[in-house]
């Protein structure tokens, strides 16, 4: 029988590619999506898999509003492993950054160990984020050890995640923070490709910027070999492909790839402030997704971070630097015709 694997947010760009690793190897894989959500291209997956006798995929509907309501699920499901992928990156107040990234998480993990299934890892998809940036100048690259200083809502209501996580002892815990995540299917960094096929490659200020990035398919890898992990209790990893680079790096492969020339310019950070403001103020739902704490994040200093403890400890190996992950996302694009 086939090891089960429960992946929350298996409707979104992540949560997708998480399912169809899990697939890959077999696992039998339960989706929790929400009842509204678009579920056509995992359908695909699942019926892939069972025509190539690999994994198998289900699909459930939790109710993330307590742990009572999560029970069911979870004592029916009997997982021995929990991805914990579902979370806001963009909403209008704290309170929903706390309640949906924060409070469902630990709703989830409560409910897994109160099943009395024997969990074999609960891995949360966090978010480098919740730690936060160094200065430019920093002499080492941003670690495990470091601080707490999330720069936004989003960040701190991933940092509080973690913390309650962490209070839950018996919890056997592996926390993936993730940089910057591109592939296909991916929209938030796809929207910065759109402006740059439209002929503008744009920039908040002139300081200089170290960023990291990680392929959607290295993420997957370094999330499913912490099943693997058994001496730990509590690990957290930074994932991302192991390199820096500079703030024009990601447009100056744009450019090789599609032979176009983009006009570069730098917009004043005052100005891109005030747009931001009156962009929340004029939004009646999410946050947009420019917003004044999303700048914030976009002119921090240096994104550079370590993946040497994912390297030891899961045999985390990047498949794919920036320039490599780029030219496989773009060629998905335009066959897609995004672009």
């Amino acid at each position: 029988m086939s090891e089960r694997v429960l992946i929350t947010g298996a409707s979104g760009f992540i949560g997708y590619h998480l399912v169809k690793g899990a697939l890959d190897k077999g696992y039998e894989v339960h989706a929790a999506v929400r009842r509204s959500s678009a579920t056509g291209d995992l359908k695909k997956l699942g019926m892939e898999a069972e025509a190539n006798k690999t994994g198998k995929l289900l699909f459930v509907y939790p109710d993330f509003t307590s742990v009572e309501s999560l029970l069911p699920m979870m004592t029916n499901g009997a997982y021995d492993y929990v991805i914990h992928a579902a979370g806001l990156t963009r909403a209008k107040t704290n309170d929903e950054y706390k309640e949906v990234n924060a409070n469902y998480t630990t709703r989830l993990a409560e409910a897994a160990l109160k099943s009395g299934f024997p969990l074999k890892r609960f891995v949360f998809m966090s978010s480098l984020a919740a730690v936060g940036s160094k200065p430019y100048h920093a002499p080492t690259p941003i670690d495990e050890n470091e601080e707490f200083k999330p720069l936004t809502s989003y960040g701190k209501s991933k940092m509080l995640a973690e913390q309650h996580l962490a209070e839950i002892k018996e919890l056997p815990l592996t926390v993936i923070r993730p940089t910057a995540v591109y592939g296909p299917r991916e929209k938030d960094i796809f929207i910065l490709f759109e402006t740059l096929n439209k002929g503008l490659d744009l920039y908040i200020g002139h300081d200089p910027q170290w960023l990291s990035f990680v392929y959607v398919e290295d993420l997957v890898a370094a999330t499913l070999a912490a099943f693997l992990e058994k001496d730990k209790l509590h690990t957290a990893y930074n994932i991302s492909d192991g390199k820096k680079y500079d703030r024009y790096k990601l447009a100056d492969l744009f450019k090789e790839f599609s032979r176009k020339s983009p006009l570069r310019v730098h917009l004043p950070l005052g100005i891109i402030k005030v747009t931001a403001t009156i962009l929340e103020a004029c939004s009646s739902k999410n946050a947009p997704v420019l917003n004044p704490e999303k700048i914030s994040e976009l002119t921090a200093e240096n994104w550079y971070c370590s993946i040497e403890k994912a390297r030891k400890n899961l045999g985390y190996e990047p498949q794919f630097d920036l320039k490599e992950g780029m030219n496989v996302t773009l060629k998905w694009y335009k066959a897609q015709k995004w672009l």
